[in-house]
């Protein structure tokens, strides 16, 4: 952690802490967080859909005849902790999917890379035709 950090997280009165044994946690795996039975879609990306965004992601979602209830958006690093079971598709947008899955992916840019950029929004479309 960069001493940055670290200042920060003490003028707002956070206490660190440092593993004196790390190697102790070789080979430890923790549950995995189960989604809800509702969830079709789960966005994996830096960036939270809001305002314009997630009126272009509900259209998204519409053209695969899904609605907001059914979609749920996680930042890319919590992404080992969710149980993926019952999702139909993960959406990978502006990071990189980094395992195997058994649900439609897709690959795109940041959703504000994507808003107003016919190449990028043809792009996507044509990764969800695929599945058709």
């Amino acid at each position: 952690m960069s001493q940055t950090h670290a200042q920060y997280l003490q003028e707002m009165g956070i206490s660190q802490w440092e593993l004196s044994h790390p190697e102790r946690l070789a080979g430890y795996e923790s549950k995995r967080t189960p989604l809800s039975s509702e969830c079709k879609l789960l966005l994996v990306s830096p960036e939270k859909p809001q305002g314009d965004l997630a009126v272009m992601f509900e259209r998204v979602l519409k053209s695969i005849k899904l609605d907001l209830p059914q979609a749920l958006h996680i930042q890319p690093q919590h992404l080992t902790s969710i149980e993926l079971d019952g999702v139909e598709w993960v959406w990978f947008a502006g990071c990189e999917s980094a395992q195997e899955l058994k649900a439609k992916t897709l690959q795109s840019p940041l959703l504000s890379d994507i808003n107003g950029n016919n190449q990028h929004r043809r792009d996507l479309w044509q990764q969800i035709c695929a599945y058709d």
